[in-house]
């Protein structure tokens, strides 16, 4: 993104699927259907001559599960804020920040070129949560993301690779009284874009996660995480400032404990 411009951004999305749960909790059959709207707002600035921006997300989602608990069916909704996500990105090897023009003037000249960067996430417990309910919107807890990677764009392609690990701070009101902890989670994730005329863009996307195994009250829980993500998306211009995309994501788990998802995501932002 160019210096001096700001985007704010709206999304909405419906993901559906199936969850397998912990065998303990006698939860069979589980599905789960998720909507969710999201505000964005995203702003570049510079650190010395380095690209740098930050990003405020915030999520609220209607959320209903449904399936057998011991035997008995049991649908449960939940609606509210989910927790909301800051990050700050920096571009450390790549071109310097710079305007609009300046960054028309730069890829004319360099068609060929390569990034490198890196980003913290802060994942704010602020999201709708009872702790005498098993299933919440919000996580209570902060989860922290750091991430690094690469973008190497040739001509109107690039290709992105991204390696991240989530860490968790303990939830001490998780289920009634208990203390849950979760170990990282390390993930990758992979993107190919392509530029068309008239500034249309698609992107197909594939990350894969693991680990972030959970310990309630000192025991810990056979629940390793182990979840592969592909996805497409494209986006389009609507006028000058205004812009829509679409995109769909598929989640498949590995694990006995995850959940196998489809989703869909749409999205208009405004740049000013």
């Amino acid at each position: 993104m160019p210096l001096g411009t700001n985007v704010v951004g709206v999304g909405l999305s419906h993901v559906f699927g199936d969850i397998d749960f912990d065998p303990l909790l006698q939860a069979e059959n589980t599905t789960v259907t998720v909507n969710s709207i999201a505000l964005q707002y995203v702003r570049p600035f510079k650190i010395g001559n380095k690209q740098a921006r930050i990003d405020v997300l915030i999520p609220y989602s209607f959320a209903q599960w449904e399936g057998l608990l011991v035997g008995e069916p049991k649908s449960v909704k939940r609606q509210g804020f989910a927790d909301p996500r800051l990050r700050l990105s920096l571009n450390f090897i790549g071109p310097k920040a710079m305007t609009l023009k300046e960054m028309q003037e730069y890829m004319k000249a360099n068609p060929v070129y390569t990034t490198v960067g890196a980003s913290i996430a802060l994942s704010v417990p602020l999201g709708q949560y009872d702790g005498d309910k098993l299933l919440n919107i919000g996580a209570n807890c902060f989860v922290i993301r750091p991430q690094i990677g690469f973008v190497h764009n040739w001509g109107s392609w690039s290709f992105e690779l991204t390696s991240s690990v989530f860490f968790y701070t303990n939830n001490n009101d998780f289920y009634i009284d208990k203390t849950k902890k979760q170990k990282p989670l390390f993930a990758m994730q992979t993107h190919l874009n392509k530029q068309f005329k008239h500034r249309i863009w698609s992107s197909l996307s594939f990350g894969y996660g693991q680990g972030g195994n959970s310990i309630v009250n000192r025991q810990p829980k056979d629940d390793e995480r182990g979840n592969f993500i592909g996805g497409l998306s494209a986006g389009m211009p609507i006028s000058k400032k205004h812009s829509i995309k679409i995109a769909y994501a598929t989640t498949i788990t590995f694990k006995e404990v995850g959940a196998n998802t489809n989703g869909f995501v749409f999205g208009w932002s405004t740049l000013f």
